[in-house]
C-alpha cells in the first residue's frame, strides 16, 4: 500500500470510529429510587469483576446497596440506555472520612474511559456532600490507582485511614481478609489512597 493510500485508509477508519462514538449515549447519574431495580445486576457485575481480578472485592448485601441508592449516595452509568457501571459513597468516623466504593464497569463497556467518568462523578458527589472530609480508598487495581492519583489521592499506610471498626468489618467479605487479620490491619493486598481537601487548598 502506498503512503497516500495508507493516509486515506487511516482517515476513513478515523471517521468511522468517530461516527460510532457519536452514536454512544453516555449518562452518568446520581442514583435514585428508579435505579433500585438494578441492584441484582450491580451485585452480579461486582462478583464477575472479583473473579476476573483474582484478588478481592468486599461483598455488599442487596439491602446495603439499595440504601445507598435511596440516600442519593451512589452513581450509576448507562450507555445507550443500558446499565454500564456503578459506584457508591459512604462516610466513616463521624463523617471525617468518605470512601468511594464498589466501582465497577460492565465487561462490554470497558476500555472507553467509563470508569474514570464514574469515579469523577463519585468524587464530585463526595466533595459536595462532605466538603471537609478526607476521601480514601482501598484498591488493588492499577487503573483505579491511576484515576485516584489524577484526582489528587496519594498512597498512604492504613493507619492514616479511618479507624472506624464498621468500615474494616466490611472487608470480611473479601477473599484476602485473612491477610488483613494476620498483619493486625497494617497492610493487605490493596493499596490505601487518601485525598485531603485541606492539603489541596495550598
Amino acid at each position: 500500500m502506498c503512503f497516500l493510500c495508507f493516509l486515506r485508509h487511516s482517515e476513513l477508519l478515523s471517521l468511522i470510529f468517530c461516527s460510532l462514538m457519536m452514536n454512544f449515549k453516555i449518562e452518568i447519574l446520581i442514583a435514585n429510587e428508579n435505579h433500585v431495580a438494578y441492584v441484582p445486576t450491580i451485585l452480579q457485575t461486582i462478583e464477575n469483576a472479583a473473579k476476573v481480578r483474582g484478588t478481592g472485592i468486599a461483598k455488599r448485601t442487596p439491602e446495603y446497596l439499595e440504601q445507598k441508592i435511596r440516600e442519593g449516595k451512589a452513581v450509576v452509568a448507562f450507555m445507550n440506555n443500558e446499565f454500564a457501571g456503578f459506584c457508591y459513597i459512604e462516610s466513616w468516623g463521624n463523617k471525617q472520612y468518605v470512601v468511594n466504593s464498589g466501582l465497577i464497569v460492565v465487561d462490554k463497556f470497558r476500555g472507553q474511559g467509563l470508569a474514570r467518568k464514574i469515579k469523577e462523578k463519585s468524587f464530585e458527589l463526595s466533595r459536595k456532600k462532605y466538603p471537609e472530609a478526607k476521601l480514601f480508598g482501598l484498591t488493588s487495581g492499577s487503573a483505579v490507582m491511576k484515576i485516584n492519583t489524577d484526582l489528587g489521592y496519594v498512597p498512604v499506610t492504613f493507619d492514616e485511614l479511618t479507624d472506624d471498626e464498621a468500615f474494616w468489618r466490611g472487608c470480611q467479605g473479601c477473599i484476602n481478609y485473612d491477610i488483613l487479620q494476620r498483619t493486625n490491619r497494617r497492610y493487605c493486598i490493596c493499596t490505601g489512597m487518601l485525598y485531603d481537601p485541606k492539603k489541596d487548598k495550598f
